[in-house]
């Protein structure tokens, strides 16, 4: 039984020695999901959010690009539904896409209800923008590239004004807690408070992604898959977890921190040139910038290889400076501040890792395989994106499903009964012998080790390797008890990179935003079918199960 499979509770306490916080329902994760859930389930109980940053400091709040809905006559459910199935790559499930397109429309209109200020032109009407893999303009923009703070936003001013609904900051969740293999909520820490259980009859999982495993990411620091891992702790199936998707374009300055440049640059008309100019994208997709996000990402490595530069580049020149500015205002500013003049220089460029596809396996009302705990949002894996994320679904997701998730919590409520008592818990761990790691340099390396060998393209050899240093890694860090949360992160960190390398070596083929150098083609007669992972006594126990198909 190796170490990663050993931990339940990566903290020692016992729960008669730790307060006691009772709800409802507890919602872990404080971004587009998460809020969406808390408002919902608040029409039927209590609610408690805890999140271990600030109110902004979630993925939905950084996100530039915008929200993809059916908002017009033009366009149809259907179309979307098509371009979602096309973009997924095989491995898109037919039932939750098509709740996703034809409820976000409803969903979209209540935020709009609730004071989200979309962008509108001169007549009144929303501005829609056309991104990649979209056959049709359905993009929804706020303030040009600031679509997701609008979002947080106005969220979190509904679930301030909401009487039943409680927020913890700056708390951060370690495990959830279950008894008799039903989840009841979660061990928390608190830097003024300590530990706290928090006992809830249902809890909801909406606790992001995980950028944060590679060195170069569109993700803030907070991403560091600690849902996924805790709830792999639980034993809860994980599914399609080697599908990792990269933004294709993201700034490029050596030292300095990546900044994304919204797939919706190339929706009004960037192009993507080498170093000496020469419009490259049309030597490998016909609809050029505007193909699926692993083709340009891809295009763009191979691109960078051939002219062995660290980056390729985004030419605006083309776009007046004016139109530019006011349609990407934080875009524009951020190339400002590096003495960047988008109407005379290209932007350097290079991808990513953006967003986790894979996740928690869940069904049509958001349950995951262990009774009490829902999932949404980014953790999960609700079969929507498959093999590769249609720019823009992932906050309407977060919206549809958050809601979907509220209500099957708070509904829950009614049938609830209580199944034992959490002071009956109590961990220990024995004294670890082997000498403690500088976990600061492990990160640096697990990230450095992603990017390179779990990243865009991927073969045995170098999955191999991956495995073989996490694990050597896992031998003096998942043996310890820590008691901060940048040391949970890391363990975490490791748990959940470990279980993508392995999920990435297991599918032989190559498949959207999975790509085996080794086996370059796709295999539907073996794998066009979703690769699952739960916890084990002696590993990780790896199976599938098939796709939902769309009706005859």
């Amino acid at each position: 039984m190796d170490l990663y499979e050993q931990r339940r509770y990566l903290s020692t306490f016992t729960a008669n020695r730790v307060p006691h916080i009772f709800t409802d329902v507890l919602v872990i994760g404080g971004g587009i999901a998460g809020l969406r859930a808390a408002i919902e389930a608040s029409r039927y109980g209590d609610v408690l959010v805890v999140t271990k940053s600030g109110p902004f400091r979630s993925n939905t709040a950084f996100a530039q690009g915008g929200i993809a809905v059916v908002f017009s006559d033009d366009d149809s459910c259907e179309q979307h539904i098509a371009d979602t199935l096309q973009v997924a790559c095989g491995l898109g499930d037919y039932g939750p896409i098509d709740t996703l397109i034809r409820r976000g429309p409803a969903e979209v209109k209540e935020l709009l209800d609730w004071g989200a200020r979309f962008d509108r032109d001169s007549d009144g009407k929303l501005c829609r923008g056309r991104e990649a893999g979209h056959g049709l303009s359905r993009v929804l923009h706020a303030d040009g590239d600031a679509t997701g703070h609008e979002i947080a936003e106005t969220l979190i001013h509904r679930a301030i004004e909401a009487p039943r609904i409680r927020v913890f900051y700056q708390c951060f969740t370690i495990d959830l807690v279950t008894l008799d293999d039903v989840c009841c909520g979660a061990i928390t820490y608190h830097p003024k408070y300590g530990h706290q259980l928090v006992w809830a009859k249902q809890t909801i999982l909406a606790s992001g992604g995980a950028g944060r495993l590679f060195r170069e990411t569109t993700n803030p620091e907070i991403a560091t898959a600690d849902g996924t891992a805790m709830a792999y702790r639980t034993g809860a199936v994980l599914r399609d977890m080697e599908m990792v998707q990269f933004h294709p374009t993201t700034m490029y300055v050596a030292g300095a921190t990546r900044t994304l440049i919204s797939e919706a640059v190339r929706g009004e008309g960037a192009y993507l040139v080498d170093r000496q100019g020469r419009r490259f994208m049309t030597d490998y997709h016909p609809d050029a910038e505007l193909a699926p996000r692993d083709v340009v990402s891809r295009a763009i490595l191979t691109e960078m290889s051939r002219t062995k530069s660290p980056c390729v580049f985004l030419d605006v020149r083309h776009i007046p400076r004016d139109r530019f500015a006011k349609r990407f205002p934080s875009i524009y500013e951020r190339c400002r501040q590096f003495d960047m003049d988008v109407a005379h220089e290209f932007i350097p460029v290079r991808p990513s890792a953006h967003y986790m596809i894979g996740g928690l396996v869940v069904d049509q009302d958001t349950r995951t395989t262990v009774p009490g705990l829902l999932a949404c949002g980014e953790v999960a894996c609700t079969g929507v994106h498959g093999a590769n994320r249609l720019a823009s679904n992932s906050l309407l997701e977060g919206l549809v499903f958050g809601a979907i998730a509220g209500r099957a919590a708070g509904e829950s409520l009614a049938h609830w009964s209580a199944n034992g008592h959490p002071s009956l818990i109590s961990t220990a761990t024995t004294k670890a012998r082997r000498v403690e790691l500088d976990l600061e340099d492990i990160r640096n390396s697990l990230r450095a080790l992603m990017t390179r060998s779990v990243g865009i393209e991927r073969e045995m050899q170098r999955l191999d390797e991956a495995i073989h240093d996490i694990d050597f890694w896992g031998r003096y860090v998942m043996d310890k008890t820590f008691d901060k949360p940048y040391d949970w992160e890391s363990q975490n960190m490791l748990t959940v990179a470990r279980l993508i390398a392995l999920a990435a070596r297991n599918r032989t083929e190559s498949r959207g935003v999975h790509h085996r150098t080794d086996f370059p083609n796709t295999d539907d007669q073996r794998w066009r079918v979703h690769v699952t992972l739960r916890r084990g006594d002696e590993g990780p126990v790896l199976g599938t199960n098939p796709v939902d198909e769309a009706p005859a």
